[in-house]
């Protein structure tokens, strides 16, 4: 896409920056040239589409279909996707249901090709609904071409809300953060724990996201992610963090290569005399 977002700053500054200027850099963007087309040939389509086998052969709406929900990887996965969405969400041995990236679900019930006699994609506002969804997600994706942290702290800001309002145990929250890369690569960084942090077993990683949590906010569970000011917290503590790591490692890569260099420059030197 031809949008660039306007980032001056790195870290926790140019994340308060964007957030003074998300409106109008959002308005730039929905002009778009290429986000307009997607959106009109969505709009002109949608609405005939009745199975999901419809939906897997026009490759332009299953990019409109699979970027809402930012799935977009899976764009030649077809018969993957097919499957997906025909099995639906209603029974836990479905598809969707079983694997740990949650937004296969939503995407699956979203559709309802496989939940109900008749898809979700014949509703009046079902293009309304995904086209937001599919607007803010690319949004994401442009801020990411800039700043991929500021793209990881949108994708919190939008989910992780969401997953505080579920009525699911406390385990279960923190299993669904564990199994997106995104949420996790938040929340773990957050609360200072390591890259290596997620190769951990699962049992033991949420038991350590529940002690670390308590003793940042004061509560263990993921809900406390639906007050603004933890969020706000949350979102400062992993954009020091990840700055300050990123920062470590560029002065590690300037160290080694100065250390190379003095080599190379000994090692010619030796050679001369």
């Amino acid at each position: 896409m031809s949008f660039a977002p306007v980032i001056p700053f790195s870290g926790y500054a140019g994340w308060k920056f964007l957030g003074r200027t998300m409106q109008m850099q959002k308005a730039a963007f929905a002009a778009s040239a290429t986000l307009k087309r997607d959106e009109a040939h969505f709009r002109e389509k949608i609405g005939g589409i009745r199975t999901a086998e419809d939906l897997v052969a026009d490759r332009r709406l299953l990019k409109v279909a699979l970027g809402a929900f930012g799935l977009d990887s899976d764009i030649d996965n077809r018969f993957f996707i097919r499957k997906v969405l025909e099995e639906g969400t209603l029974d836990t041995s479905d598809l969707a249901n079983r694997l740990s990236n949650k937004s296969y679900a939503e995407f699956s019930r979203a559709f309802g090709f496989g939940d109900y006699s008749t898809p979700r994609t014949v509703l009046s506002d079902f293009p309304d609904e995904i086209l937001a969804a599919y607007g803010q997600r690319q949004f994401e994706a442009a801020v990411g071409e800039t700043d991929n942290s500021m793209r990881l702290v949108l994708n919190a800001e939008r989910e992780l809300p969401k997953l505080a309002a579920k009525a699911s145990s406390e385990t279960t929250k923190w299993l669904t953060v564990i199994g997106s890369k995104p949420l996790a690569e938040v929340v773990r960084t957050a609360l200072g724990f390591p890259a290596s942090f997620s190769a951990t077993n699962v049992d033991a990683q949420v038991s350590s996201l529940r002690r670390k949590a308590s003793a940042m906010f004061g509560s263990s569970d993921p809900k406390l992610f639906a007050d603004p000011a933890n969020m706000d917290k949350l979102v400062k503590m992993y954009l020091l963090r990840a700055q300050t790591a990123a920062g470590l490692g560029t002065t590690k890569s300037a160290a080694l290569q100065l250390l190379q260099s003095g080599a190379n420059a000994q090692r010619a030197l030796s050679m001369r005399l």
